[in-house]
């Protein structure tokens, strides 16, 4: 695959030059080689033209793609290359096509704020020591998780494993980890603790406050993959804003995870490059079958941003069927 250059087009689409967008997130962008094709854009854009310098040349290519970047692409539900860019790399600095309010209209109704509920209450003022390895006590991740599931769930989620270190309830484990990323839980002379501005939004605006700032450290500092068993694709991540979109947009109707994962995949067929096929799954399967996890399931969900109906198997469900929740559209404003 060629390389690209620093002062080529970037390949996200964005309509700047590679050095001054994605150079060094190369990572958590799918690569190049789906989206050639450019030198025969240029090709087709200066057929038949004549030009009296290199410069006037640069200058119509340069203006020729402007245009292009700015026209809506189907694949990237009616965006353009221009947008796609910013919803990819800045999506909380663009409020020009979405926004995230500070404090939500709506009481956020979720499982993350379920837990988090729970373990401010166990720290409490007097805060709370942890375990040698830092974690939380062994008894108190077992009350939680009473309380957050119910006894028949309780006995349910803990029939083959009990639960004997913070770890084993990955929820919660999730939760104050993500919680201490936000600042709202901290470490302080060996003890759990309430962070300052954890306990001033508490006591004025509540969860309503506190949601929006647990949720913006989840995508921009919790790593999505920790424990997942999924391959590394961190473009999952970094296109969060387009997977809510998609939500916001094809919501209102229950849908099965994979109309999701295909128009995702639609949008960025990329990914699937490098990943080889095995007699259990084809790249799709795989891709999708992370998706459907990663970002349906651990996030949307998770988030309080979807209601999933599962059919067959709890665990391994024969089908997964979509649906937004109004939380959904008071977490993040679209204006695109």
């Amino acid at each position: 695959m060629e390389k690209v250059g620093r002062n080529d087009p970037c390949p996200c689409g964005s309509g700047q030059k590679f050095k001054k967008c994605c150079l060094g997130k190369e990572e958590s962008f799918p690569s190049r080689a789906a989206a050639g094709g450019f030198a025969d854009e240029l090709k087709e854009m200066v057929d038949g033209r004549s030009f009296r310098s290199l410069k006037e040349a640069e200058a119509y290519i340069g203006w020729q793609m402007a245009r292009k970047n700015r026209q809506g692409r189907a694949e990237f539900e009616g965006l353009s290359s221009e947008q796609m860019g910013k919803i990819l790399y800045a999506p909380f600095d663009s409020p020009q096509l979405a926004i995230f309010p500070r404090e939500l209209a709506l009481e956020p109704e979720a499982p993350v704020m379920q837990l988090l509920d729970l373990l401010l209450d166990a720290i409490g003022d007097e805060g709370l020591k942890p375990t040698a390895t830092g974690n939380l006590p062994r008894n108190l991740c077992r009350d939680i998780a009473l309380s957050f599931h119910g006894e028949e769930g309780y006995r349910e989620v803990t029939q083959y494993s009990g639960i004997n270190i913070e770890p084993d309830f990955p929820e919660l484990h999730v939760t104050r980890l993500v919680a201490e990323m936000a600042g709202l839980v901290r470490k302080y002379r060996g003890r759990f603790i309430l962070g300052k501005t954890c306990r001033t939004l508490r006591a004025t605006m509540g969860n309503r406050a506190l949601y929006p700032v647990l949720f913006e450290a989840f995508v921009r500092r919790y790593e999505w993959g920790y424990q997942d068993r999924c391959p590394d694709f961190p473009f999952l991540q970094s296109s969060f804003l387009f997977s809510l979109l998609l939500l916001s947009r094809h919501g209102d109707q229950q849908r099965a995870d994979s109309f999701y994962c295909e128009r995702f995949l639609a949008a960025f067929p990329m990914l699937l490059e490098g990943i080889p096929a095995n007699e259990y799954f084809t790249p799709q399967k795989l891709v999708g079958g992370c998706y459907s996890l990663r970002v349906l399931e651990r996030f949307a969900e998770f988030f309080g941003l979807v209601e999933i109906e599962r059919v067959g198997n709890r665990i391994l469900p024969d089908l997964i069927r979509i649906r937004k929740r109004p939380l959904l559209d008071e977490v993040v404003k679209f204006r695109c």
